[in-house]
């Protein structure tokens, strides 16, 4: 049993780097039998069937985020603290490389946007929860007096998405590595906007631990 769960991480850990690259659609079976050299039988007796191989493939990059991303945040205050370090953190992680094709869920939301099914369900219960979770830091930031009253939480969270994911999307199709440190500065300066004395300071000692 040990034997047959590391071989499945093992397939998984190939599958999400070829999906990032590739698709969802594009990892069918006999396409990840070829790239591990593996029979799809064999396949078949992890997975069962294309379906369950892409949720499996998506469960992996939730994964593999939660480690990078989520794992030191618990240590940051709750606010404006834990909303610059999954910021940074979360911009980090895309430059690093961890997956050939870039974000992961950037390069699949795109293509299961307009395929209804439980892969599309699942990418849209972890994106959403993903933005989520910065709204909520966001706000809670602005109830501790971090952010001024009049901040939309909301609209910050979009801006810090949208950063990364412009970074992502520069690197990915022009090799601008550059557009990294750009999103960072930019970053910065959207949590700075709006923030009070006290954010500031908050602000100032996230990025000293930087």
């Amino acid at each position: 049993m040990a034997r047959s769960e590391q071989t499945r991480r093992d397939i998984l850990a190939k599958a999400v780097d070829l999906a990032s690259v590739e698709g969802l659609e594009g990892l069918t079976i006999g396409r990840l039998a070829d790239a591990i050299s593996m029979s799809k039988s064999g396949l078949f007796a992890h997975f069962g069937s294309k379906e369950e191989l892409q949720l499996a493939v998506v469960e992996t990059a939730r994964e593999v985020f939660a480690r990078e991303v989520l794992s030191g945040p618990a240590e940051a205050e709750a606010g404006l603290a834990r909303l610059a370090h999954l910021s940074f953190a979360w911009l980090g992680y895309v430059e690093k490389g961890h997956f050939r094709g870039g974000c992961f869920f950037a390069a699949v939301s795109s293509e299961v946007d307009d395929r209804p099914g439980r892969v599309r369900d699942r990418v849209i219960d972890l994106t959403r929860s993903w933005v989520e979770s910065l709204e909520a830091e966001a706000a809670e930031a602005v109830a501790a007096g971090e952010l001024e009253a009049g901040t939309d939480p909301d609209q910050l969270a979009f801006e810090v998405h949208a950063f990364v994911q412009e970074a992502n999307w520069a690197f990915q199709l022009h090799g601008d590595a550059a557009a990294f440190r750009r999103a960072g500065r930019a970053i910065d300066r959207a949590l700075r906007a709006d923030a009070t004395g006290a954010g500031l300071a908050v602000l100032d000692g996230a990025r000293a631990h930087r």
